[in-house]
């Protein structure tokens, strides 16, 4: 059943141990709406946000042993908004992100939708729309397909590499 992605945030507060999040798209809609990343098109880096509300919850979780994880698959070379991603990911420490390129994420055979992955337990799968706008998630608790997603997380992160590694080489192409 979709449900609005506000329905779920409590999963952020919630969950005891990991917190995984696989990002396939090329962009998102919430991205380009904002004015970070307006600036960022001008060349203006995004700057660190530790008062952000999902930054003190990372810092909160981090702080009683939970940890947050992402893998995000980028184009080669990285669209606007997934050079966006990796600039501001740079800019706030506290999860530990990596990115993976395309070609290597076809051939690992990793979904093609978006999803965070609680605890190993619980999968909530995004549904984006054709103009990068999230129109819901649904929550998974199918053990089938939540051990699929546990495979994937974890044929995705080991061979992934750091997101500050790939943003430098980027960033000193452009």
């Amino acid at each position: 059943m979709l449900v609005p992605f506000e329905a779920i945030t409590h999963l952020f507060a919630e969950f005891e141990h990991t917190a995984f999040r696989l990002e396939t798209r090329r962009g998102y809609a919430s991205d380009r709406a904002g004015a970070r990343f307006q600036a960022f098109l001008r060349g203006v880096e995004p700057t660190p946000e530790p008062d952000n509300p999902w930054h003190v919850n990372v810092r909160e979780k981090a702080e009683q042993g939970a940890r947050f994880s992402r893998v995000r698959i980028i184009d080669e070379p990285p669209t606007d908004g997934q050079r966006f991603l990796m600039a501001a990911a740079a800019a706030n420490p506290g999860e530990d992100m990596r990115v993976l390129a395309r070609a290597e994420a076809v051939r690992l055979e990793l979904p093609e939708y978006d999803f965070w992955l609680f605890d190993s337990r619980t999968l909530v799968r995004f549904h984006i729309d054709e103009q990068d706008v999230t129109t819901g998630v649904e929550v998974v608790d199918d053990p089938g397909e939540v051990l699929a997603a546990c495979r994937a997380r974890d044929r995705a992160w080991t061979a992934a590499t750091p997101s500050a590694e790939v943003w430098a080489q980027v960033r000193s192409s452009v």
